[in-house]
């Protein structure tokens, strides 16, 4: 992940007009990634490093939209669909894996 994610970053920033401050990878109970709009970090999930790099992409790009959109939304499910069209089946993907139900409830 650490290869991967800075060239997901390099690809996605300037698609979707945004920058992370930062971006970090620990270990999350809950979730796949988070992200705080006020000061632009960017956390992934260790356990990403298990899923395909199409999932990865996804995670990534999720929490770049919500450097725009900060809730889960229709703003921010119309903002990945024109960005990442086919985003709602690779969340599903993930969701049926280590995290299931407990992750991106909206």
């Amino acid at each position: 992940m650490k290869a991967l994610v800075p060239a997901l970053l390099a690809r996605w920033q300037p698609v979707l007009g945004v920058a992370a401050s930062a971006w970090g990878i620990k270990r999350m109970k809950t979730k796949w990634g988070s992200c705080t709009p006020a000061s632009g970090r960017i956390w992934l999930n260790l356990d990403l490093a298990r899923q395909r790099p199409a999932c990865i992409e996804y995670v990534v790009v999720h929490e770049l939209a919500h450097l725009i959109v900060r809730r889960h939304d229709a703003q921010l499910r119309a903002l990945m669909d024109r960005v990442l069209p086919g985003w709602a089946a690779l969340r599903a993907e993930l969701n049926r894996g280590t995290l299931a139900d407990e992750v991106w409830r909206e």
